[in-house]
């Protein structure tokens, strides 16, 4: 390759028209997927205090933000419910007129073509906190949990969810949901897996909004070693042979290396969560004029991209789908 003075790199770094010219990562509103959170009652429009620009959202209320998303371009949300009563085994994540399920209807009356990806999980639901069945001396049953992942993930295609993403690291959570949803005709629904999901400190504010931090231990047993890459390609590649559609990488920003690892290894497509602290972190520096906070996002949001992402399920959403429509 030539040298300098031959080689100047910064020719083609001249002009704004020029670096658009060359530039090898492009960030678009079809990226993204936009998390919102669901609570009973009525004309609830709450801020969630640790993620300030998100807020809490009755069922009446959907449809505004759902609106307001559509016309950004934003293809698709990602539905966390948060009931009002919660008990030991998460019933009323598949009960069929749960918080998610009566969300999901009222995102498809009020806009058939917003693509509704629902949070297929239990740690919301449970009153110990936990992402699936606990014996009494608070050891996760695997096995059993799977069945009611199951259950849920059915209420919720039968709702009309659009994709069901379980996002509870159970081993063969993947398989079971397959197998119920084919088993039941659905077999059109995609399954996007939550495939290497860390147990991250990121999650902070996430569960100050869900209402769903463990009442006891930590999630350490079932979530992998913020250490560990190789188990990450494995996680992934037992999820796509048991039938997964799309493989996510959770956090995002912290875990660049697997999303790029993931990109290079599978051929599925490839979601990544820029979760609730990588997003929160960033408002807080902002609010502080620490940083430019727009201009970090988007930072972020193209080193996701770049990394190999074909989609980033992130808080940002909205707002970066309006600086990308200037």
């Amino acid at each position: 390759m030539a040298q300098f003075p031959v080689a100047r790199m910064r020719r083609l770094r001249a002009t704004e028209n020029t670096r658009r010219l060359v530039r090898e990562t492009r960030l678009s509103v079809d990226d993204f997927i936009y998390p919102l959170f669901v609570v009973e009652g009525s004309g609830v429009r709450r801020e969630i205090g640790a993620m300030p620009g998100n807020f809490h959202w009755s069922v009446d209320r959907l449809p505004a933000v759902i609106d307001e998303a559509a016309a950004l371009g934003v293809p698709g949300v990602l539905l966390f419910g948060i009931p009002d009563a919660k008990d030991e085994e998460g019933s009323e994540a598949y009960a069929e007129d749960g918080i998610a399920q009566k969300a999901v209807r009222a995102i498809k009356r009020a806009n058939p073509d917003m693509l509704v990806v629902t949070d297929v999980c239990l740690c919301e639901y449970t009153s110990h906190g936990h992402c699936g069945v606990v014996t009494p001396e608070g050891r996760l049953l695997n096995d059993p949990t799977l069945a009611l992942l199951q259950r849920t993930a059915l209420s919720h295609a039968r709702a009309g969810a659009d994709i069901v993403a379980p996002s509870d690291m159970m081993d063969g959570r993947v398989g079971a949901l397959r197998a119920a949803l084919d088993e039941q005709g659905f077999d059109q629904v995609p399954i996007m897996a939550y495939a290497a999901k860390y147990a991250s400190g990121f999650y902070g504010p996430f569960r100050e909004a869900a209402g769903s931090a463990p009442q006891f231990g930590d999630r350490r047993s079932y979530q992998m070693d913020p250490a560990n890459r190789r188990e990450a390609l494995r996680e992934m590649a037992l999820d796509a042979d048991e039938g997964a559609d799309i493989l996510m990488v959770k956090p995002a920003l912290s875990y660049l290396d697997i999303i790029r690892e993931a990109r290079d290894r599978f051929d599925l497509p490839l979601a990544a969560y820029n979760v609730s602290g990588e997003y929160s972190m960033v408002k807080a520096a902002a609010a502080n004029r620490w940083i430019d906070g727009e201009r970090i996002m988007m930072e972020i949001l193209t080193s996701i991209k770049r990394a190999g992402a074909d989609m980033i399920l992130t808080y940002h959403a909205l707002e970066a789908a309006r600086l990308l429509e200037h």
